[in-house]
């Protein structure tokens, strides 16, 4: 687990075991399994379709995402990002905010980098290569799968600091 703006951390499942249940923190949970699945309690392969959360869950402290981390940047939601991305900013100055994945290698990174490009003013005037390399100086266990680095890449300049 990384803090890679204030109160902002990006870590992995095991990061998320160690401090669930703890009041002082709200929890971005962005993967599928287990957590979206144990949310809407689905056993197939995938959440129904016209289930109101089939891609965004909200409990208790917790946003919880239907994010696969695959190839296909087709599988990326914006309507997903930009809800965690508003959510991080939402909370940022009343707690701290576990942003996780699986493994912290790929799609919590991937939201941070896009909160980062969003909300300061960390990358601006950079392109998304030269953005992408100075984030990986904050976390440089950045590894995003193929559909994440491709949505980085085709979004980039609809994430930029405005002011």
């Amino acid at each position: 687990m990384l803090e890679v703006y204030p109160n902002l951390f990006v870590g992995n499942e095991i990061d998320e075991q160690r401090l669930r249940g703890d009041p002082n923190w709200f929890f971005i949970h962005a993967c599928k399994e287990p957590y979206h699945r144990q949310a809407l309690g689905y056993t197939g392969k995938a959440a129904p379709k016209n289930h109101p959360e089939y891609l965004i869950a909200r409990r208790n402290s917790c946003l919880i995402l239907n994010l696969i981390d695959g190839t296909d940047v087709n599988y990326v939601s914006v309507e997903i990002i930009d809800v965690a991305l508003e959510t991080i900013h939402a909370n940022i100055g009343k707690t701290n905010i576990l942003l996780h994945c699986n493994q912290g290698l790929s799609r919590s990174p991937s939201i941070a980098l896009l909160y980062l490009a969003r909300y300061t003013d960390l990358f601006v005037g950079l392109d998304v290569d030269k953005g992408v390399a100075e984030f990986q100086k904050i976390y440089p266990s950045y590894a995003p799968a193929r559909g994440m680095a491709d949505y980085i890449r085709l979004n980039w300049s609809q994430y930029q600091f405005s002011g």
